[in-house]
């Protein structure tokens, strides 16, 4: 089932009797969760008709044992069930034994006065296993997967709708090339901007320049998208700014040298006809900055991208090595790049 179906299913008040949700992104799969209780349970009777536990400790049969039982002073209960990885391809590490039968079985007459939604810590489920494949059947699995680099873009537009302040036209792309990928850090910085510009309001790039917290990735991600357009002057305010904040220079060279390597690599599986998607699975970065890598890497050949990587290789041993001020070669490797 897709999250829109879901939720209009919430909003009708004719919820699945269980839900299955997995993948990498927490926040959305934590945002569905909160949406589901403020949809099916009074905030009052929340301690009364919400029921969490651990699978890692409970056993399927008492869960299901629970979804049976009919709430206390609630017209539905909702169990949260985290730990599902009975569910996945993972081996069983503790001594509970969760019998899917049970499920299976549970799942012919399901009471409806529970609502059950099991919580899977794992990229994929075992689609192999005859009780997923029939949670597939009912609509019942909910894959929380990392959001494309265009639905990240119109996630921001929504947030920023939804706390009333709007962004200038280019401001969201300055915004997320400031603030990284994870959504837990976005929806802060949003409340922040929202917090700063009022009801109503507008943000600027230049206003993200000045409120947005960067972590030393993210400045470094910046710095090298300054290289790439060739904005030497913006470029060294980034690294002096960084040495004055004691970061550490080979630590900042390496980071230069992982996103150059993720330009390599997107470059080459751009030209074998992957997708922004597809190339972000296979090297484990997020679509937006596969985007971003592949834009930046059609500024330079192959020989031009290994040609850094080599040069970059040959400064982390100088610098380790002490045959070159660190600071200086870091600073030297810039000018000659940024030309």
């Amino acid at each position: 089932m897709d999250m829109k179906t879901a939720v209009k299913g919430i909003e009708k008040g004719t919820p699945l009797p269980i839900y299955v949700c997995y993948g990498q992104e927490k926040f959305r799969m934590q945002e569905f969760i909160s949406f589901l209780l403020g949809k099916l349970v009074p905030s009052e009777l929340r301690e009364f008709a919400v029921i969490r536990y651990d699978m890692s400790e409970t056993s399927l049969d008492l869960i299901l044992e629970e979804a049976g039982t009919t709430p206390f002073m609630a017209e539905r209960k909702v169990i949260l069930a985290s730990g599902a990885t009975f569910l996945t391809g993972a081996k069983e590490t503790g001594k509970i034994e969760h019998r899917t039968d049970k499920l299976l079985e549970y799942m012919k007459s399901p009471a409806d006065f529970s609502v059950i939604v099991f919580l899977v810590d794992q990229e994929k489920l075992d689609e192999r296993k005859k009780v997923v494949k029939a949670l597939k059947d009912t609509g019942s699995v909910l894959a929380f997967a990392p959001l494309t680099a265009d639905e990240l873009v119109q996630w921001v537009v929504r947030r920023a709708d939804s706390l009333d302040f709007r962004f200038e036209s280019g401001a969201v792309e300055t915004f997320l090339m400031a603030s990284g990928t994870s959504l837990q850090s976005l929806a802060s910085e949003l409340e922040k901007l929202s917090l700063f510009v009022g009801r109503g309001g507008t943000v600027t790039a230049e206003l993200v320049d000045r409120m947005v917290v960067r972590t030393t990735e993210q400045d470094v991600f910046l710095l090298i998208d300054d290289i790439v357009r060739l904005r030497k002057e913006r470029a060294m305010s980034i690294l002096y700014q960084l040495l004055k904040m004691r970061e550490e220079p080979i630590k900042i060279s390496m980071l230069m040298a992982r996103q150059f390597r993720m330009m390599l690599q997107v470059k080459e599986l751009e030209r074998q006809g992957y997708s922004h998607q597809q190339i972000a699975g296979q090297i484990g970065g997020h679509p937006y900055a596969v985007k971003i890598a592949g834009e930046q890497a059609r500024r330079f050949s192959f020989d031009q991208l290994g040609d850094i990587l080599s040069r970059l290789s040959e400064l982390d041993y100088k610098m380790k090595s002490g045959r070159i001020d660190k600071a200086m070669g870091l600073e030297m490797f810039i000018l000659q790049l940024a030309v």
